[in-house]
């Protein structure tokens, strides 16, 4: 029985006759491909990955499990289209916090056309893209006996740098909420940012690997955070996972390092660090006189 993502929080979405990605209950989840050149280009990806030999194991457990493709009744009731098979990340979280990241200062490759270069330059302009190096594209934040904080994309293409910096802080906390008053309380920073298994440590990790790879150039691509806050409660583990998505934009490497990629990941690193390494979270000011010099630092950041 397929069905509408509940806790999808960035890209296409189905309903209301739109076409958008859909699950089943066996964890897997059908993405659409897009008839305009960029879903071939994203099926060439997974189809190329899955057997590439250059790719270290230890990475393949940042990208989506690929089962192929499938026809199956679109979404907006236009019948049977083609869609990737993927799984379906937060299938195993029953109320997942997510963050959807989008990596890189400059979103559009190099083979694009002009106006849609100057499309994605002028969001990049207009978000924090170009500024810090990543934007946030989407999240959900588990509030404690409210449901979801969910704030419309709209509001979250218009985050400042110190607007990124309380959503990092609120993604963390028991306190979660729109209200801009409460001061997020980074209840469970240790635990999701922190440890051996937490998403700094992953971060770290694939970070490395950006520094030396040089087959592939990740364009518009996004990092994808998740946990459960009732884990952590209960378990005093979050299972914290960071996975790779959207690939629809990537570019042979032809030996060169992503830098575009790799920059936009260790601003993000930055952030975290500096929110989980602060001795008082709550008092923290920032250091963000100039976002650029402030971001593209030597990211040497140790867990």
């Amino acid at each position: 029985m397929l069905k509408v993502p509940d806790h999808q929080v960035a890209g296409h979405q189905a309903g209301d006759g739109k076409l958008g990605p859909l699950i089943d209950d066996s964890g897997k989840f059908y993405k659409p491909i897009q008839s305009d050149g960029r879903g071939s280009k994203e099926v060439a990806f997974y189809t190329s990955f899955s057997s590439n030999t250059n790719i270290p194991n230890h990475i393949r457990r940042f990208f989506p499990i690929f089962h192929g493709t499938k026809l199956i009744e679109a979404s907006d009731g236009s019948g049977q289209q083609p869609h990737l098979v993927l799984q379906d990340i937060v299938s195993g979280h029953l109320n997942p916090s997510i963050m959807d990241i989008k990596i890189g200062s400059r979103t559009w490759h190099p083979q694009a056309s002009e106006d849609y270069i100057q499309r994605c330059f002028k969001k990049d302009r207009e978000t924090s893209s170009l500024a810090l190096g990543f934007r946030i594209s989407g999240l959900q934040i588990e509030s404690k006996g409210s449901g979801f904080w969910k704030p419309d994309r709209k509001l979250i293409q218009k985050f400042t740098a110190e607007e990124v910096r309380l959503v990092l802080r609120q993604f963390v906390s028991s306190n979660s909420s729109a209200d801009s008053g409460v001061d997020p309380d980074c209840t469970f920073v240790s635990t999701v940012y922190g440890g051996s298994g937490g998403i700094l440590a992953q971060l770290l990790e694939l970070k490395e690997w950006f520094e030396h790879q040089t087959i592939l150039h990740f364009y518009s691509c996004s990092v994808l955070m998740v946990y459960e806050k009732e884990s952590v409660v209960k378990e005093m583990s979050s299972g914290a996972e960071v996975k790779l998505v959207d690939f629809a934009h990537i570019v042979e490497g032809n030996g060169v390092i992503d830098h575009n990629f790799l920059g936009g990941l260790c601003s993000l690193i930055n952030f975290i660090s500096e929110i989980l390494t602060c001795s008082d979270v709550h008092t923290a000011k920032a250091s963000l006189q100039d976002p650029k010099n402030y971001c593209y630092t030597n990211c040497n950041t140790q867990n």
